[in-house]
């Protein structure tokens, strides 16, 4: 196994919103997910390595509107608001129109990890993102999902972002080999 000791790392939830959690379909292991993040947000808050959450606020009338009961983080994700970062966004990129990249820079983060939903959006387009922006992203395998889409399993979708975005655009750890430092 690699070096999972990770150095000037932060996390990063994606829109583990209700909407999106507790919408008409049911993410893939979600419960699995939602465990492993809280591990993860546990991990980082003992090693007081900085925890960043994304809230995606969709357009008027939609499931994720600013304000309504969709909007909300999930009541059962272990994050404090008082003292982690949560940001909205309005795009897939995590970085597009927000200050994810200044906030990072400021605390001089290295290495990001990743995870949340949905998996062929907002958590692909982010790894991207940061790989682009000189960020080491870590893809955590087992902790981002999604729901069936397209004639495709979530499964296979899971399946099919983890190998794809493994080596050129993040590294791939699973909740349990990660280490914060």
């Amino acid at each position: 196994m690699q070096d999972s000791v990770l150095e000037k790392a932060a996390l990063l939830i994606i829109d583990m919103q209700v909407a999106m959690y507790q919408g008409p379909d049911a993410p893939w292991r979600g419960a699995q997910v939602l465990e492993n993040i809280n591990t993860l947000i546990q991990r980082a808050r003992l090693a007081q390595a900085p925890i960043f959450a994304a809230q995606h606020t969709g357009p008027q009338g939609s499931p994720a509107e600013r304000g309504s009961p969709g909007w909300t983080l999930l009541p059962g994700l272990a994050l404090e608001t008082s003292e982690d970062r949560v940001f909205e966004k309005h795009k897939p990129s995590c970085f597009a129109d927000t200050a994810l990249h200044d906030m990072l820079g400021a605390a001089g983060i290295t290495h990001l990890l990743i995870a949340g939903m949905k998996t062929q959006y907002c958590v692909d387009t982010t790894c991207r993102a940061a790989a682009e922006l000189g960020y080491r992203p870590v893809l955590i395998a087992d902790a981002h999902t999604c729901m069936d889409a397209g004639g495709l399993s979530a499964e296979a979708i899971v399946r099919h972002h983890n190998l794809t975005l493994a080596g050129p655009f993040a590294r791939l750890l699973t909740t349990a080999e990660v280490r914060f430092r």
